[in-house]
């Protein structure tokens, strides 16, 4: 193996982590790597709703497409855009180790409470409402730099939420006119996968590679997978879901936020950890 061709979305985000995975192979693999810039459905389609439209496959589908046509060796993704279900042939290689996977309030300086949040996500809609009562949403989409300049210049909403992981891989620190609040975990369980960058390629070839990759992520996010799985979560699903530690942190539109122990073999066997959790919450 002296070259991996790897697909990408185009997004800034995007192209920023797939810019650490390259370096990464190159280092770890002594391989040359070429990016293929792909430019997927929900990157296309700017002013769906993703509740609405359904968000499973929009950001992922044309560049597991290209695995399957053997254009790409391994695609990368963030780890949240991936719906539950993986097609035939295809497999993760493994995962780089996770940012911060916590989501951050990004309010207009001056303001103690937002009167308007814009935000597409029913997760973080119904966990936000409880910590500011009769708050008004409205939908946002773009890119980070994009949905911070609605809320800072254009005034689209006194406040949104966003991703910690992202903003940090993409230097953003700060932004004029606008105040970061990381959200802790009893406030705002993250998405499954938060934080964490996937690879994925041909089953063969990701074999290969599972051993470049980290090991610690991919254990705490099977079962945030298995979860996901089972629960068949996508963007229309008010659902969250985090191991940290020994403990999972779990949200849904019916249960609402919950911590749970863990033990070592929750994480050996996902799945079957993941049947035991729902039927104790009452899920089907």
């Amino acid at each position: 193996m002296s070259k991996l061709v790897l697909a990408t979305r185009k997004s800034p985000l995007a192209l920023a982590q797939s810019g650490m995975v390259a370096a990464h192979l190159r280092a770890a693999l002594n391989v040359e790597v070429e990016l293929l810039k792909i430019v997927t459905t929900g990157d296309r389609q700017v002013e769906w709703s993703l509740e609405q439209k359904g968000g499973k496959g929009l950001f992922t589908r044309e560049l597991e497409q290209a695995l399957l046509r053997g254009e790409a060796d391994i695609a990368v993704h963030s780890t949240k855009d991936l719906p539950g279900e993986m097609p035939a042939g295809l497999a993760f290689a493994g995962y780089m180790p996770r940012e911060d996977t916590r989501d951050v309030l990004v309010i207009r300086t001056g303001l103690t409470a937002p009167a308007k949040i814009a935000t597409g996500s029913p997760r973080r809609r119904l966990q936000i409402a409880k910590q500011f009562p009769g708050v008004e949403f409205t939908e946002i989409r773009g890119n980070v730099d994009t949905r911070l300049k609605k809320i800072a210049e254009l005034h689209l909403a006194d406040a949104t939420v966003l991703a910690a992981a992202g903003m940090k891989r993409l230097g953003i620190a700060s932004w004029p006119g606008l105040d970061f609040r990381p959200l802790n975990f009893d406030q705002m369980v993250p998405a499954v996968g938060q934080g964490a960058i996937a690879i994925q390629g041909r089953a063969a070839e990701a074999a290969r590679l599972g051993t470049v990759f980290d090991a610690a992520t991919a254990r705490g996010l099977g079962l945030e997978r298995a979860l996901q799985t089972a629960l068949g979560g996508g963007c229309h699903t008010a659902f969250g879901a985090h191991v940290a530690g020994n403990t999972l942190y779990f949200f849904h539109e019916k249960t609402g936020q919950r911590s749970l122990p863990l033990t070592p073999a929750d994480l050996d066997e996902p799945a079957a950890a993941a049947a035991r959790i729902l039927k104790l919450l009452g899920l089907p």
